[in-house]
């Protein structure tokens, strides 16, 4: 069995998941995960989906005919991605430019991966500002600890000004 990724954007329109996940059923695939959502008036999304070899070929030239949507197929890693100790990290502040890429450069430097990550801005209440609030599920590498990894975005949000909440193996684990 052959395991895809399948990146997909397009107009948003009733009947894209159903035109390509009834695509997977007919090339005898199975649709494993997915993330979709509705950004920017666009449909975006990716799903890992698993088909029988012999229909890998055949399936991917036929995504690449659903109409309306930009569907680019690529092999999964099947490593084993599961290292590491598992973390959520919940951050809220200010919106400004450079917050995501301040933390992830952060995170970056410590060696930590980021499994899933979902960002969103509102206003802020009894405030004439918004709000950028980040939710991450990490994966810290082996040998270094929470209490590190605080440290290390701690020494960052003074400067973000926002505030770090860390759900983890260590029961301290609130910044």
């Amino acid at each position: 069995m052959a395991q895809l990724l399948l990146t997909l954007i397009g107009d948003d329109r009733e009947g894209l998941v159903s035109a390509l996940s009834s695509l997977v059923a007919q090339h005898d695939g199975n649709w494993r995960e997915s993330q979709m959502a509705r950004l920017g008036g666009k449909f975006a999304g990716i799903a890992l989906v698993e088909f029988p070899d012999e229909r890998v070929d055949e399936f991917t030239t036929a995504a690449g005919q659903v109409d309306g949507l930009a569907v680019t197929v690529t092999a999964a890693d099947t490593r084993d991605p599961e290292k590491g100790t598992p973390v959520t990290l919940q951050l809220v502040g200010n919106d400004r430019p450079g917050i995501v890429s301040e933390i992830t450069t952060a995170l970056a430097a410590q060696g930590v991966t980021i499994d899933e990550m979902e960002t969103a801005t509102r206003p802020a209440p009894m405030a004439d500002t918004t709000l950028f609030e980040a939710r991450a599920q990490l994966r810290l590498p082996e040998g270094l600890e929470l209490t590190q990894l605080r440290e290390a975005l701690e020494s960052i949000a003074a400067e973000l000004m926002v505030d770090l909440e860390f759900d983890g193996s260590d029961p301290d684990a609130q910044a």
